[in-house]
């Protein structure tokens, strides 16, 4: 039994109707800072910690209604995670090939240069 009416103005367990503009497996970089890597995940919208967010100088803060994506990311002197939003990255179709040492785990190279995610593995 509900304690109050249903709120015909509220979507209960709705499924979000954000589209990822970019797939798991694909190589992009972002489009501001120098680093890139290789997509494992994918938020419909934002999905991490306010205080992630907050951290980020406001006008630079990327908007929280569009996909973010979870990457392998390196640069030129490290290897780490990056969590970014569609709006910041491009697609990277440099054809250099990646060295993060998670990608090996999760992701087979394809004879056509291409990452496939490996056979078990869940995300």
């Amino acid at each position: 039994m509900l304690d109050r009416p249903v709120d015909r103005n509220v979507s209960y367990n709705a499924v979000s109707t954000f589209t990822a503009k970019y797939q798991i497996g694909q190589v992009v970089r972002h489009r501001h800072f120098p680093f890139r890597g290789i997509i494992f995940d994918v938020d419909p919208q934002f999905a991490n910690t306010d205080e992630w967010y907050e951290a980020i100088p406001e006008e630079v803060r990327p908007r929280k209604d569009q996909p973010f994506y979870h990457l392998f990311a390196e640069n030129e002197r490290t290897h780490y995670i990056a969590y970014v939003s569609e709006q910041n990255l491009v697609p990277d179709d440099s054809a250099q090939p990646l060295s993060h040492p998670d990608i090996q785990e999760w992701f087979n190279l394809t004879a056509r240069g291409t990452y496939e995610l490996k056979k078990g593995v869940a995300n």
